[in-house]
């Protein structure tokens, strides 16, 4: 029940303050719209929000599962290679020293308006987090199951599929849960460089018309889009690592 009202209050209580904010600061409705005014127009919109909704949601979930795939292969290359890791650990600190949102403009001018360059975008959003956790999992493994493992007269193979990868695995999941956290991110700015369907198409065209309503109906959808998204990947963890403390 509590993991249920905690939310619920907090979002209540948000959304009383933006009523406040909105009604008693003398903030005009075109620079900010109270909660029943963006309602009005999640209503009255829906259709056309939902199908622009349901774009960035393909590239967000695209995103993330090939994020995923990318960041733990080369989290399992680094560390089951000293002569990968060497060339590797410089290249991927050196992409997260170019700003993302610098590269957007880039992406969609090689790969076009379409879905490829959002979803590219989202990727490079986020291998980095799925990356850096999961080879800090495989480089922290307790020492003594390794030695015992050896004794054992395990290959390193073995050692690495059988003690270091599942004993890395809640690390994994701690970097997974940061990449649903961020992964519309890079959605968003693949459509803010340019597009012609999603929430980051519309908020971008809403600003340019001055309506503030459809602005934050498009970031209200986006806010829900990405909890659920958060709530979806931490219930599959608990699920799948139910054995993992903390999780």
């Amino acid at each position: 029940m509590k993991t249920v009202l905690r939310p619920l209050v907090t979002l209540l209580g948000l959304l009383g303050l933006w009523w406040a904010v909105a009604r008693f600061a003398g903030i005009p409705d075109f620079l900010l719209p109270g909660p029943g005014e963006v309602a009005q127009v999640l209503a009255a919109q829906r259709g056309f929000l939902l199908q622009n909704a349901l774009v960035t949601l393909v590239e967000i979930v695209l995103g993330l599962g090939l994020g995923t795939l990318f960041g733990g292969l080369l989290a399992l290359a680094m560390v089951f290679s000293r002569g990968l890791q060497r060339w590797l650990l410089p290249l991927l600190l050196l992409s997260q020293a170019v700003p993302v949102f610098a590269l957007a403009p880039l992406l969609v001018l090689w790969l076009g308006f379409g879905l490829a360059s959002k979803v590219l975008m989202a990727v490079l959003v986020i291998f980095f987090p799925v990356t850096a956790a999961f080879y800090d999992g495989l480089r922290r493994t307790e020492p003594g199951w390794l030695d015992l493992a050896r004794t054992m007269g395990a290959s390193n193979f073995s050692v690495l599929v059988r003690v270091r990868l599942m004993a890395a695995l809640p690390a994994f999941g701690a970097g997974l849960r940061i990449a649903a956290a961020v992964a519309p991110i890079g959605a968003i700015l693949g459509e803010w460089a340019g597009a012609s369907e999603g929430l980051g198409y519309v908020m971008l065209n809403a600003n340019a018309r001055m309506q503030t309503s459809l602005m934050f109906a498009a970031l209200v959808l986006l806010a829900g889009m990405t909890i659920l998204l958060w709530v979806a990947v931490d219930v599959v963890l608990k699920k799948l690592l139910h054995w993992a403390p903390d999780m």
